[in-house]
């Protein structure tokens, strides 16, 4: 990373939603201007009205490219300049190709180098859309526009859990079809390789959670636990990752076994993301995880009922952008070792001892105390 102070893309988001309050207020607390310099892909005319609308005194300075971009400033590069309706709280395919059109431009710009990371301002799932195509998920758009093939791990992260979904945006129905051995050890490989890279954690704890609510009937030998996820477990082991489970949802979440893991696999969304938001209850962020391109984005919608009201808690955006700037730095000091690594001079002996502990079933161990 060239030595100059880290650059953050901040997309507008839906233009008739939240977008620019949360941008406005975060900024609005100096200190942030320390700690990046801040470039947010949207448009004069959509910037001045949201301010007007909100009577917040935000300054920017207009630019075209983002290497105009000025320290100490908050810079807003032009991405349209044609007259676009702002009909604050009332989302159209108008707002939505304008949120479009800043990600793509965020995106452009991260390939070329020219910032570091992207945080993205909150969108409409409904006029989201990438070449006619409706998008559940920016990642989706990241995705297409990197256009390699690869798939990012979504993740949701809060004070107490990170969570990564195995899949997401599927019917219910077709989850158990979905879930396969070699996907959970790539879901799994993806989640251990983003502890280590972006959080820095040097040998991670992977939790990994069963798809069937009961594990531990007699004679269960076909499920998907059995034969899929276990499997794909002891593989994990093999590699020298700490990968533990399978759990069930309900036990792990409710007896608070989260707090001895780094992260969490889930099977599917709303195993995960349901515990997640009673545990988490506000301020968490999602993350597109296992990308060359950094991206994060508060864990909230446009909450058009509440937009241009001033009522918007902009703390979650503030959090995404301190996870992007972390995230810079930790793949930075990360990678910088392993472009010239010296040659091993000895062998590691591996430690067993957290693996004894992690993988004696509960009810198993009650049992034996029993007798």
């Amino acid at each position: 990373m060239e030595d100059r102070k880290i650059r953050v893309a901040i997309t507008h988001g839906d233009t008739n939603g939240i977008g620019y309050e949360l941008i406005f207020k975060t900024f609005a607390e100096s200190e942030m201007l320390e700690l990046c310099t801040p470039i947010i892909y949207g448009s004069p005319k959509v910037a001045a009205y949201h301010r007007n609308v909100l009577g917040i005194q935000a300054n920017f300075s207009i630019i075209n490219k983002a290497e105009e971009a000025h320290d100490e400033r908050i810079n807003l590069l032009t991405v349209f300049d044609r007259d676009v309706k702002v009909d604050i709280g009332k989302p159209n395919e108008e707002s939505g190709t304008c949120a479009v059109k800043a990600l793509e431009r965020a995106i452009e710009d991260q390939k070329k180098g020219l910032v570091d990371a992207i945080v993205c301002a909150p969108v409409s799932e409904n006029f989201f859309k990438y070449k006619g195509m409706a998008l559940k998920e920016q990642s989706e758009l990241l995705e297409k526009e990197l256009g390699n093939g690869a798939k990012a791990l979504r993740m949701i992260i809060g004070k107490k859990i990170r969570l990564a979904f195995a899949t997401t945006d599927i019917p219910l129905k077709d989850v158990s079809t979905a879930i396969t051995k070699q996907l959970i050890e790539e879901k799994a490989t993806a989640l251990y390789d983003t502890l280590k890279r972006d959080f820095r954690i040097t040998n991670p704890r992977i939790a990994v959670l069963a798809l069937n609510p009961s594990i531990d009937k007699e004679n269960n030998e076909n499920t998907e636990e059995t034969v899929i996820i276990k499997p794909a477990i002891e593989k994990l082991e093999s590699e020298g990752k700490q990968a533990f489970g399978p759990y069930t949802a309900e036990e792990f979440f409710g007896e608070a076994q989260y707090t001895a893991f780094d992260g969490v696999l889930a099977m599917y969304k709303d195993q995960g993301i349901i515990p997640y938001r009673t545990i988490e209850q506000e301020n968490g962020l999602k993350l597109s995880a296992a990308m060359p391109v950094i991206m994060t984005q508060p864990d909230m919608g446009p909450e058009f009922r509440k937009a241009g009201k001033g009522e918007v808690d902009e703390q979650p955006m503030r959090n995404a952008i301190y996870m992007a700037i972390d995230i810079v730095r930790n793949r930075s000091s990360y990678d910088e070792p392993l472009k010239n690594p010296l040659k091993k001079l000895y062998h590691e002996k591996r430690d067993e001892s957290e693996k004894v502990r992690f993988s004696i079933p509960k009810k198993q161990s009650k049992e034996n105390d029993e007798e």
